[in-house]
């Protein structure tokens, strides 16, 4: 590649109102993933321990519950996220009164992670100890005690790992959003390094994207690391 050309894919980056749209769309990036993180936590967290107690042999058995929930949570993970989120365009303008924009990609985000976290959950659960449980039981724990003194904490680790990767996913997800005016790092390498043809743009997008991946992966393993006291 020569130099003129070098110059003419890497000459927008070096206007500091391109920097600024730039560290204007992180931050956008930064609350999607993070708010539709704890918000997909708190919902599929307790989905996914109902899909677990409901299971047969389990704390609570009911076969009909848990069949329900396994539907939903299965059509919910079947859905690609660029349908979802015109799909619930209704359901967003009705939450937040836009469905442009950082706050309206926040809600089919949420809705999207949510059966994801579940199945997540679901799994990190199902690999405690039954021993641990049954010991709790011959105690005299009640049901609250064994999830909330047993099963969460005995799946801290392997529940801060499913967070990790469901936060990585968000971070993928929050880029296709900006495919329809979702805002953030998406929003922006479509809006220059697509439509006005600025390839530095987009690399340098893919690069933070990358980037960010990475800190959330060493952080995510850095905490499950020291819950994990096995």
């Amino acid at each position: 590649m020569g130099w003129e050309s070098l110059s003419a894919l890497l000459g927008p980056l070096g206007s500091p109102f391109l920097w600024q749209q730039m560290t204007q769309a992180l931050k956008e990036t930064l609350l999607m993933v993070s708010l539709s993180l704890v918000l997909a936590e708190l919902g599929g967290l307790p989905l996914g321990v109902l899909l677990v107690v409901s299971g047969p042999g389990h704390l609570r058995p009911n076969p009909v519950l848990h069949h329900v929930l396994g539907i939903v949570v299965n059509v919910g993970r079947s859905l690609p996220f660029i349908i979802l989120m015109v799909a619930i365009i209704p359901f967003t303008r009705l939450i937040v009164g836009t469905s442009i924009g950082t706050w309206a990609a926040i809600v089919p985000l949420t809705v999207a992670a949510i059966p994801f976290v579940a199945r997540l959950v679901e799994t990190s659960l199902l690999e405690v100890d039954p021993g641990v449980i049954e010991a709790a039981q011959a105690m005299g724990a009640s049901f609250s005690q064994i999830i909330g003194r047993v099963l969460l904490p005995e799946a801290l680790p392997s529940l801060i790992a499913g967070a990790t990767i469901t936060a990585i996913n968000l971070v993928g997800y929050s880029a296709m959003a900006g495919a329809i005016g979702g805002g953030g790092l998406g929003d922006l390498a479509i809006r220059y390094g697509y439509q006005r043809f600025q390839v530095g743009v987009m690399i340098v997008t893919v690069v933070i994207l990358v980037l960010f991946v990475q800190v959330v992966q060493v952080v995510g393993d850095s905490l499950a690391r020291r819950v994990d006291h096995r």
